[in-house]
C-alpha cells in the first residue's frame, strides 16, 4: 500500500537517498529538514509546519539529528550546543509523535552503548523513548553516500574530495581504526523493509542493525580511494593520532536484520559511485 512518508532529515547524507528510494517505490514523500529553511527547524516548539505534516504522514523516519563525521564530532559533540540541540531536537520531535500516536523509525548509532560519547548517550535516550512510544530504533555503522552538507562530511566523501581536489589523502589518524561501510542505498532498501514490517519488528522487540558486517581499516578505503581515482601520485599521508572518537572500540553487529534484508553494493562499487558524482560536481 503507497504511504504518505515523512522524512525528517531529509537534506541528510541518509535521508537524500531514502527519499530518491521512497519516490522510486510511488510513495508520497513529506520533506522536512532545517537546510530548506528555518520552518523546518525541529528545535522549534510545537513546530506548526511539522504537526501539518505529521497529520498527512502514515510513517515517520526520524532521521534528523546535529551530527557530522569523526571531525565534526570531535570538535562539537563535548559542547553544551551540540548536547542541547539534539535533546531539543528529540523532545519536541518525540511529544508530537506522542500526541499524534504515529508509527516511526529513530534513527540510531552502533555507538549507543559508548558511554564516554555524547553522541552515543544521545542516541540511546533516543532509542529508550522510541521503545515506549509507537517507534523502532535501527542502529546505523557507518553509513556513506550523497552528502549535501560538507561541514558536516564523513571520511569517505573526505578523501574523495581531497583526491579530486588535491594531490594527497590526509588523514586524520594512523588509519589503523576498522568500520564497516554500508552505502545509503541499501540502507535505504533496509529501512523500506523495517517500515514494511513495522509491528512485526516492534513486537519481537530484537535490535536491528543495519550493516555489511565486513570491517574494513581506513587506511585501506583511502587506498580503494586512491587506486579509483587512478592517480599515480596521489599520496596517502597517515595521521599520528589514534582514534578519538570511537576509542577504536569494535561492537558486534546484530545480524537479525539480515532475515529479511541484504546489502548489495561493494565497497568499491559504492566509493566508485560516490567519486563519479563529485568528480561531475567538481
Amino acid at each position: 500500500m503507497k504511504k504518505n512518508i515523512l522524512v525528517l532529515g531529509s537534506s541528510g547524507q541518509i535521508g537524500h537517498h531514502l527519499c530518491w528510494y521512497l519516490k522510486k517505490k510511488k510513495h508520497k514523500v513529506l520533506k522536512f529538514d532545517i537546510l530548506d529553511g528555518k520552518k523546518y527547524d525541529l528545535r522549534t516548539h510545537n513546530n506548526p509546519n511539522l504537526v501539518n505534516y505529521l497529520k498527512k504522514s502514515n510513517y515517520v523516519f526520524f532521521l534528523a539529528f546535529d551530527v557530522g563525521g569523526s571531525k565534526y564530532l570531535k570538535k562539537y559533540q563535548n559542547s553544551s550546543k551540540f548536547i542541547l540541540n539534539n535533546l531539543n531536537i528529540m523532545m519536541n520531535t518525540f511529544q508530537l509523535l506522542a500526541k499524534y500516536k504515529k508509527p516511526f523509525l529513530f534513527a540510531s548509532s552502533q555507538m549507543s552503548n559508548m558511554s564516554y560519547s555524547n553522541y552515543g548517550i544521545l542516541k540511546l535516550i533516543g532509542e529508550k523513548i522510541s521503545c515506549d512510544l509507537d517507534g523502532n530504533s535501527v542502529k546505523f555503522w557507518n553509513v556513506y553516500g550523497i552528502e549535501k552538507n560538507l561541514q558536516k562530511s564523513h571520511v569517505i566523501t573526505d578523501f574523495v574530495l581531497m583526491a579530486l581536489k588535491n594531490k594527497k589523502i590526509k588523514m586524520l589518524t594512523k588509519g589503523e581504526e576498522s568500520r564497516e561501510f554500508l552505502h545509503a542505498d541499501d540502507c535505504s532498501r533496509g529501512l523500506g523493509i523495517i517500515m514494511k514490517n513495522h509491528k512485526k519488528f516492534k513486537l519481537q522487540k530484537k535490535e536491528l542493525h543495519l550493516t555489511t558486517g565486513k570491517q574494513i581499516k581506513i587506511l585501506d578505503i583511502a587506498k580503494l580511494v586512491k587506486k579509483i581515482a587512478n592517480k599515480d601520485n596521489l599520496k596517502i599521508i597517515r595521521g599520528k593520532k589514534i582514534d578519538d572518537v570511537q576509542l577504536n572500540k569494535n561492537n558486534n553487529s546484530n545480524r537479525y536484520l539480515r532475515k529479511f534484508w541484504k546489502p548489495i553494493i561493494s565497497i568499491e562499487e559504492g566509493i566508485e559511485k560516490i567519486y563519479n558524482y563529485y568528480k561531475v560536481k567538481k
